[in-house]
């Protein structure tokens, strides 16, 4: 009897407890306060970040490569249950070495930074390549170094992914962008779309609010092409029309293709030949801008012979992102495991 209950406390010591609690990462969270983002723009400069940690992480002395992710257009820091789920799996299956993963609130007024410098709304881009960088690099146990760092991201953050990685090599070695937008004006965000005839005749945050594509068209140009002295949005847009004729205001024409990757890897090019890996991909099933302005990109990172990865897949914008047959999953963590330092 004595033996049969020995063996039960066992059982159900907290020894074999933590056994199966090891499999499990954990997610922490803090409040960082930037001086990046001191702004005029009426934006928080204090500013959510939430941590993955992996499993064992307290137990042990390791350090890990770290993966900054930044969300899409009106996402935040949050680490939804089954993001951290997947981010637990990829360890569990092999598909990627432990790794910390990093995930800041870029949500603005106006419901997303574009990971930009602004005039207005503050230094995005300072905010996520420096500040943040040198803030977990010194409160976790990180590698701290540019080839154990890789940039990630899907759809606004994808396109802050590509471009933060293609100005700051001498931070992030890899790339890959989940369904980048805003890489060039085609489609739903082209100059005759209905989308900025649209956002022409909002006049209040409470009308614009009910909208999507003219949203984002302002919170692009908060971040791009602000104007301190024109409320309601204090921006200025590339196209503006007098019936059905369409007017292009040159200087902010040139403003936002400084900003947007298809325009700017001419200029930036001996940058990302300094990547170690770069990845594009996209869904076939989604919007239809996305095809041709990641094609576009693609191509010209062709022409100018830097070496990436672009590939589509049967899918919409988000249905295979976070999922266990996704390309979080499945791709973008065998990615960083092939391509960071350990």
């Amino acid at each position: 009897m004595k033996k049969l209950l020995f063996l039960l406390l066992i059982v159900i010591s907290p020894i074999g407890s933590q056994g199966a609690f090891a499999q499990v990462g954990k997610v922490v969270s803090f409040v960082l306060n930037s001086k990046a983002l001191q702004n005029t723009g009426g934006e928080d400069p204090n500013r959510k970040v939430s941590v993955y940690l992996p499993p064992n992480y307290d137990a042990s002395t390791q350090r890990y490569p770290v993966i900054y992710y930044l969300h899409g257009f009106m996402g935040k820091d949050n680490i939804f249950p089954q993001m951290q789920t997947i981010l637990d799996e990829g360890i569990k299956r092999n598909k990627i070495k432990p790794f910390i993963f990093v995930q800041a609130d870029h949500y603005t007024l106006y419901e997303g930074s574009f990971y930009s410098n602004s005039s207005l709304t503050g230094n995005w881009d300072e905010f996520e390549s420096k500040e943040l960088v040198e803030y977990v690099d010194k409160n976790f146990r990180t590698l701290a170094t540019r080839e154990s760092r890789g940039i990630a991201g899907h759809s606004m953050g994808g396109y802050g992914a590509f471009k933060i990685g293609m100005l700051h090599p001498e931070v992030f070695s890899s790339i890959y962008a989940l369904s980048p937008g805003l890489l060039a004006m085609v489609k739903e965000f082209g100059p005759n779309s209905p989308s900025f005839k649209e956002v022409q005749n909002v006049k209040t945050q409470e009308d614009l609010k009910k909208t999507y594509y003219p949203k984002v068209l302002v919170a692009v140009a908060r971040a791009w092409s602000p104007n301190p002295n024109k409320p309601p949005f204090y921006c200025d847009f590339p196209f503006s029309y007098e019936g059905d004729k369409m007017i292009v205001n040159q200087a902010i024409l040139d403003k936002w293709e400084a900003n947007m990757p298809v325009y700017m890897v001419n200029k930036y090019a001996d940058n990302l030949r300094k990547m170690t890996a770069i990845k594009l991909d996209w869904g076939r099933n989604d919007s239809p801008r996305f095809p041709i302005q990641i094609g576009m990109l693609s191509q010209r990172l062709e022409n100018l012979g830097i070496n990436h990865f672009s590939e589509e897949y049967i899918g919409d914008h988000g249905n295979k992102i976070w999922t266990t047959d996704g390309r979080v999953l499945n791709d973008l963590l065998p990615f960083f495991n092939d391509y960071l330092k350990f």
